[in-house]
């Protein structure tokens, strides 16, 4: 079986959708890697939500912007897949709508991320590129990465 995706506006997320993301954003970032940091951004309203579902259940997702909102270029944020199903390679589908989300919403291809420094194999897998040193955000390295 394979995920379903779901792709929303913050006004269309239903309570127990918005409740389960967070809840999986909170339980990989915040709790698995250690990190304390402020997952509530207020960047939500103006995200495109990407939703994996498997069986009722959130265990993948991110959220897409539209150039200006984060960075220059459209960019894809808070890419997440829930721990006990990373072994499906779920997370390559993930980026794949939400790259295809991106066109079709924002009608380009050009595309920024910032991504942790250990993830950048898997970005250069979809045609990201490293386009900054190492940095360090919320105390985990970071690099920026672009797609054209």
């Amino acid at each position: 079986m394979s995920l379903i995706f779901k792709i929303k506006p913050f006004k269309e997320l239903s309570a127990d959708e918005l409740y389960q993301l967070l809840q999986l954003r909170s339980e990989v970032f915040v709790v698995e890697q250690n990190c304390v940091y402020q997952d509530i951004d207020g960047k939500d309203p103006k995200a495109i939500h990407i939703i994996g579902e498997f069986e009722g259940e959130i265990v993948a997702y991110s959220r897409i912007f539209k150039a200006g909102d984060y960075f220059d270029q459209a960019s894809i944020g808070r890419v997440v897949v829930k721990e006990n199903f990373r072994d499906r390679k779920w997370g390559h589908d993930l980026i794949k709508e939400a790259i295809v989300a991106i066109e079709k919403n924002f009608g380009t291809s050009e595309i920024t991320i910032s991504a942790q420094l250990y993830l950048k194999k898997f970005y250069e897998s979809h045609a990201f590129i490293q386009t900054s040193e190492e940095y360090l955000e919320d105390g985990i390295p970071h690099i920026e990465m672009k797609k054209a």
